[in-house]
């Protein structure tokens, strides 16, 4: 034995769980391998592609990715050393590796080129709930990339120019001439820091370039723009017939980089793989997408399907944290037997997996209205659902993970575990594309002013009525509420809305003892204020066997 050097029982710690690697997170998950072969059928190309994802998604290397490029923030450069403006973001090797993956399995624009009716909308959405458990960073430029085609069709020839660019399966980072690269991404800056999401107060000027055809020069600021090494972005200014949606290029056809100012990268509390900044135009050349004054009418198509990916990011984190949560229970023994045999700890898991199983179903069912195309009624149904599952699964997200985290004790709370950065991400999607203020205020404004969304919500969500008499009643106290809902009471009557969402989703697909839990808590009032408080004669044992098989 040399010098110095110490062996004991320390050196072999027992009861301490193996590390959550070399698993597939999808085929360890039944709820989703469950909805893809109802909605792809057995075999599937979907359900095979999957399974490679979810091989890849649950590997020590990809989980290692994912902790890197958390670790090792995103570096600002400004200038080169010779003293040029340069405005550019390094990132760590583990970045690019997930990008790569990302862009790869078609996670971007793809889907907007495949086609239509072929559940491309869903397949996108589910692999997304398999690879966004290794890092939600990272899923932002990707997010943003598919959600601006839909806004970009506001113009053919920019449509055309840019969305094959986008859909592109090749990562190709760095700021070079679009034309010659082999995929690009998009971002948007719509928020500014003297009005946030009142976007109507933005200060931004753009100014016509005489004699061109919807070209235009801005002048201003943006205060929170993610990922700025993306190719092209979409944001809004006041143009001289009001609000407008531009298009500006990092690199504009001729070579030279456009006026893209890097003022600083934000000091976030999570999503610290991801660059967030603060931008200035200086005389930045853009091109007019939309109709002058119409510039929310524009971009809110982008931002619908933002939400989307708030929704499914958030499910995806929940899953994440159960997985690690029910991982370390049937590991780590307390009182001489497994946490996860131990009657109060059953029920927080159970609860956790009824939480998590909802939210992969309703991300899903979103993405098939998705691809419902031109149906009036899916679309109109998926106007206010996306609104309705952005305020409720992203803001539960946050206390799903600190429980999921209090399953782990103290071993949760040291940055090693990876649930600090679990926690600190799980707030992330209930901020971004508006709080849940903004997203309740635009549920009552789509009740108010477009005709058929309600009819359409109760529609989708009555599909299930007869199959239980708790969601029956539920059901009807939230059609009986509608007359009376104004604006202080607008978090309750959606909150209702989502829960009677969820609750018909589970009750036509999820297990009968999964979905009997949902409707006793969530709707039937059997159940107290955090989790793990489920009343007595449910199927726990099922539940919680449901929630990782490995």
């Amino acid at each position: 034995m040399s010098e110095g050097t110490l062996t004991g029982p320390a050196d072999e710690p027992g009861n301490q769980p193996p590390p959550l690697a070399g698993y597939n997170a999808y085929s360890a998950d039944p709820a989703m391998v469950e909805a893809v072969t109802r909605l792809f059928g057995a075999g599937s190309a979907t359900h095979v592609e999957l399974l490679g994802l979810g091989g890849l998604a649950g590997s020590f290397q990809a989980r290692e990715w994912g902790r890197l490029a958390e670790a090792n923030h995103p570096v600002l450069r400004t200038h080169d050393r010779y003293g040029r403006r340069i405005d550019e973001v390094e990132f760590h090797p583990a970045w690019h590796e997930l990008m790569t993956v990302a862009v790869g399995h078609g996670l971007a624009a793809a889907p907007w080129l495949q086609e239509a009716g072929s559940l491309r909308h869903t397949a996108r959405a589910a692999k997304m709930l398999v690879w966004g458990q290794t890092d939600g960073g990272h899923l932002c430029p990707v997010s943003m990339t598919y959600a601006a085609v839909p806004a970009l069709r506001a113009d053919p020839v920019l449509a055309a120019e840019w969305t094959p660019r986008l859909a592109s399966k090749t990562y190709d980072f760095g700021l070079r001439d679009p034309a010659a690269k082999a995929g690009c991404l998009a971002g948007m800056g719509m928020t500014e820091k003297q009005g946030g999401s009142d976007v109507r107060a933005n200060t931004t000027t753009a100014t016509p370039v005489p004699g061109s055809d919807g070209e235009y020069t801005l002048v201003g600021h943006k205060w929170f723009t993610s990922a700025p090494m993306c190719d092209v972005f979409l944001v809004l200014a006041q143009a001289p017939g009001g609000l407008t949606c531009f298009v500006i290029p990092r690199v504009l056809p001729d070579g030279t980089r456009n006026s893209f100012r890097l003022q600083r990268l934000k000091d976030k509390l999570g999503n610290r793989s991801n660059a967030s900044s603060e931008v200035e135009f200086h005389h930045t050349r853009a091109r007019r997408l939309g109709e002058e004054g119409r510039g929310v009418a524009t971009i809110i198509e982008m931002v619908a399907m933002t939400r989307l990916d708030c929704v499914t990011g958030s499910a995806s984190l929940m899953r994440a944290a159960l997985a690690e949560a029910v991982h370390h229970t049937r590991h780590r023994q307390a009182f001489g037997k497994l946490l996860a045999d131990q009657p109060l700890m059953r029920s927080v898991l159970a609860d956790l997996a009824v939480e998590s199983e909802a939210a992969t179903l309703t991300s899903l069912h979103l993405a098939a209205a998705t691809d419902a195309g031109a149906d009036e009624t899916a679309r109109l149904f998926r106007r206010i659902g996306l609104a309705v599952a952005k305020y409720w699964v992203t803001k539960r997200c946050a206390p799903f993970a600190a429980e999921a985290l209090e399953c782990l004790g103290g071993n949760g709370y040291v940055e090693e575990s990876g649930m600090p950065r679990l926690y600190r991400e799980a707030p992330l999607n209930s901020i971004w594309e508006g709080s849940g203020n903004v997203n309740a205020l635009d549920v009552l404004r789509a009740l108010a002013k477009e005709a058929g969304v309600w009819e359409a919500f109760c529609a989708e969500v009555g599909t299930a009525r007869g199959a239980d008499a708790r969601f029956d009643a539920a059901f009807k106290e939230m059609q009986d509420e509608i007359g009376s809902v104004d604006e202080a009471g607008a978090r309750r009557f959606v909150e209702r809305m989502a829960l009677a969402l969820q609750g018909s989703l589970m009750l036509r697909y999820a297990p009968s003892p999964v979905a009997d839990a949902f409707v006793a808590t969530r709707l039937g009032g059997e159940w107290g204020r955090t989790f793990g408080t489920l009343p007595r004669g449910l199927d726990v044992s099922t539940i919680v066997e449901r929630a990782l098989v490995v």
